[in-house]
């Protein structure tokens, strides 16, 4: 017999594991080579993994929502027809069959439930009994329902009531099972439901999400610094020259990366923001990699990340922009798309927002939100005198973790920011 083991494949240089979101082959289902076995996520992005070989499918080494290390054997591939013929015909050998039919009966005997009760404490009716016995409610589990009907008898409505609440999972483990590995217990709050009432369960991202915002807040001191900012030249400027730059570059030319050089800039005049923090340790970047958030296909957001942003001109930034924002709205990031980066970079904008208050990517310790630009009256001076003109204005908000940065840091690297964009050149050559 030829096996293949299918391992997980690497997927970027900071990724040490997936979880198995679903097998899209099934045991005896047969493969082609570079067809796609099953669906893994890493704590960001989904994708799947391709067998290298064909064959039939003998062995499913995981199930779905197991944790599997990087290079970890996950299938069994049989590539030989013959091998493959034979074990399905030993599959059906009677043997194996009455091992299989005695197991299941062990199974049952093991977890079976009583029927008849007659050791509990309490009066039972034959009706709660019933439902008990169907729906696997134990003895144990009977008397510490705390019965309202006369002398504390439990009723049908209570027994319907504890099975109601027992399958639903309280809030406290739902954000802990998001919250891998580092689980956060909080108290769950009164949730009161009408009949006309919808109950969504939130898809693997949004628990990942709602489990790091949460971590975030806890673990950072969030400060924020705002300040109004005058594009009026970036916005003349990419009037005139965007349809020209997209019929040379390929590319289409948005405000993005315009903002992403002025931040990349302002970074390397303060590395200090440029940090991260581990424990009582801070740990100085050596590159300067911006995370942009970006809008996924359900609508979540997730923050791939370009890197060595200061060593690219803005042409390298538009193309690297579009790249990755492209991909993430296609459902095509790969892990290491997401990974490495040192300071985050959030469009409010983009949803009409004037201004935010982002929450930091740990473990980093800023994140910058571009908010709508406007148009604004503003006072203009000239050495004639000033005079009030219409102005394309924008506001930057700075969040900052306070345990590491102070206010004259955070407040001085957005204001260099705003001082390299209302600098920006209108005869600048793309």
């Amino acid at each position: 017999m030829a096996r293949f083991e299918l391992k997980l494949p690497k997927m970027g240089e900071s990724v040490a594991e997936a979880t198995i979101t679903s097998w899209l082959k099934a045991v005896g289902d047969t493969i082609e080579a570079d067809e796609a076995v099953l669906e893994i996520a890493t704590d960001k992005v989904d994708s799947e993994v391709p067998s290298e070989v064909s064959g039939i499918l003998v062995e499913q080494l995981f199930g779905k929502d197991d944790l599997v290390q990087v290079g970890q054997t996950i299938a069994i591939i049989e590539t030989d027809a013959l091998a493959v013929a034979e074990s399905k015909t030993e599959i059906a050998t009677p043997e194996v069959v009455a091992t299989i039919e005695k197991t299941i009966e062990l199974i049952k005997e093991t977890v079976a439930i009583p029927t008849d009760f007659s050791d509990s404490e309490k009066f039972l009716s034959p009706l709660v009994k019933n439902i008990a016995a169907a729906e696997g409610v134990s003895i144990a589990e009977l008397q510490a329902i705390i019965g309202t009907g006369k002398e504390g008898r439990v009723t049908k409505n209570d027994i319907l009531d504890y099975v109601e609440k027992r399958n639903i999972p309280s809030v406290t483990q739902q954000v802990a099972k998001a919250q891998n590995p580092a689980p956060i217990a909080i108290k769950p709050a009164p949730v009161s439901i009408s009949g006309g009432d919808e109950i969504i369960e939130m898809d693997r991202m949004r628990k990942l999400i709602s489990g790091y915002m949460v971590a975030s807040l806890q673990t950072s001191a969030h400060v924020q610094s705002f300040i109004e900012v005058d594009v009026t030249n970036i916005v003349k400027w990419r009037d005139k020259v965007k349809v020209a730059f997209e019929k040379r570059e390929g590319e289409k030319l948005t405000y993005t990366p315009i903002f992403m050089q002025a931040v990349a800039k302002a970074l390397k005049d303060f590395p200090g923001m440029n940090i991260s923090v581990e424990g009582d340790f801070i740990i100085k970047k050596k590159n300067i990699n911006l995370g942009m958030a970006a809008s996924l296909p359900n609508g979540n957001l997730i923050v791939p990340v370009i890197k060595n942003a200061d060593q690219l001109n803005l042409v390298g930034m538009a193309k690297a922009v579009n790249d990755l924002g492209g991909r993430a709205k296609a459902g095509k990031l790969k892990p290491d798309d997401t990974q490495g980066g040192t300071y985050t970079v959030t469009n409010v904008g983009t949803f009409g927002s004037v201004f935010g208050t982002p929450i930091i990517n740990q473990p980093q310790v800023g994140i910058l939100a571009l908010g709508a630009i406007r148009k604004m009256p503003a006072v203009i001076e000239t050495p004639e005198g000033d005079f009030i003109g219409i102005r394309q204005k924008m506001f930057l908000s700075h969040s900052y973790d306070h345990r590491v940065v102070d206010g004259a840091l955070g407040g001085s690297f957005v204001k260099r920011v705003a001082e390299y964009l209302e600098a920006f050149d209108v005869n600048t050559d793309f």
